[in-house]
């Protein structure tokens, strides 16, 4: 009788360490191991492919990683006011930034980053003759051969805001309305004008150097003067951690501007 009791309480100890060793793996999750997961950046889609190399090395240089989500920064920016857990948020404009400043859900204004600029892009075989001036579009307008031309959502991408005010004043916008195609992001509106699907479109500089659609077509800077400088802010949210700060400095560093240069971005001072 006695052995029995023994064994039976060995079991009964071991079955604790066992339920022990579950409940501390679910637990796992909120462990502070998993709180130092690589943070959440949200970028506008015009920094698709500058920003990826930029946390590329920035891995290589520091060993630190983020987590990169591209999208039109007015729809980012109601994620975050909406609760998502972003810790950096890299806009297409200052609109958008000020805005969750002025929500009290950043730590300060931030800083520009860089300075976008819009081009006219037409791919292989398209019929429009595009320039800065927009007289190939116009004379193209013209003739009804325009069945197509794409632009990001005015609504919620900077770029469109200000493909929209570059038609505008060139008097296109209200001749042109029914033939243009809304990309939800200026990365989007790019791939419209780069399938054929469409005559071509206004975009962002910065995506016409990047691999995808260098070579893919032709196109023209359209002058700084026929739109709102697109001034691109950065704004550290109140919950950023130390690796998400040290990848906002990584960012105003030289490593970083010269990539930023590469794409077609100006770089403030």
């Amino acid at each position: 009788m006695t052995v029995i009791r023994v064994l039976s309480l060995a079991r009964y100890r071991a079955a604790w360490r066992w339920v022990a060793f579950v409940c501390a793996v679910l637990l796992w999750p909120a462990s502070p191991l998993h709180a130092q997961q690589p943070p959440r950046v949200a970028a506008a889609s015009s920094m698709n492919v500058a920003l990826t190399e930029i946390a590329a090395r920035f891995q290589r240089d520091r060993g630190e990683r983020v987590n990169l989500v591209f999208g039109a920064s007015g729809t980012l920016t109601r994620q975050i006011q909406d609760g998502a857990p972003f810790e950096l948020f890299l806009a297409a404009d200052e609109e958008f930034p000020a805005r969750l400043t002025a929500a009290g859900l950043t730590r300060d204004a931030g800083v520009v980053y860089a300075v976008g600029r819009l081009v006219m892009f037409a791919p292989a075989n398209s019929p429009l003759k595009v320039d800065g001036q927009m007289n190939g579009l116009t004379t193209l307008l013209a003739s009804g051969g325009v069945s197509r031309f794409a632009i990001a959502n005015p609504a919620v991408a900077p770029y469109g805001r200000a493909a929209e005010a570059a038609l505008r004043t060139r008097g296109l916008w209200d001749r042109l309305r029914p033939s243009l195609v809304f990309g939800d992001t200026i990365a989007q509106a790019a791939q419209f004008a780069m399938t054929g699907n469409a005559v071509g479109g206004l975009v962002a500089y910065s995506l016409v150097l990047s691999p995808e659609l260098a070579n893919k077509g032709t196109y023209a800077l359209i002058p700084a003067t026929e739109h709102e400088p697109l001034r691109q802010r950065m704004v550290l949210l109140k919950i950023a951690t130390p690796t998400a700060l040290r990848f906002y400095q990584y960012l105003q560093e030289p490593a970083a501007r010269d990539v930023l240069r590469r794409f077609g971005f100006e770089v403030p001072q």
